[in-house]
């Protein structure tokens, strides 16, 4: 099946397309987990979101994998797939209890 314009976007012109074209793969994941990760300022808000977990699983097993770490990618993917399906929880709050 061939996805639809609609289903892929494509990168403006305008957002730096010949930059992006010159970072490697693993740097453009390493960017998007930065930018996916939850911060200590959005914990409380994200630990549960079940959306956001995901993606930022699903992005930090990416890095795993372009780095050549296909254990750690698979333990991500596990996670990724743990928040989809709803079979893990949010971990507490790692300053509560200190």
């Amino acid at each position: 099946m061939t996805p639809s314009t609609s289903e892929t976007p494509a990168i403006a012109p305008e957002c730096g397309a010949s930059a992006i074209a010159e970072l490697s793969n693993l740097e453009l994941a390493q960017a998007l987990l930065q930018r996916l990760s939850i911060g200590d300022k959005d914990w409380h808000r994200l630990k549960s979101n079940r959306q956001a977990r995901a993606k930022e699983q699903a992005v930090a097993a990416l890095v795993f994998l372009l780095k050549e770490q296909p254990e750690e990618a698979l333990d991500r993917f596990r996670q990724t797939c743990g928040w989809l399906d709803g079979s893990i929880s949010a971990p507490p709050c790692p300053t509560h209890g200190r």
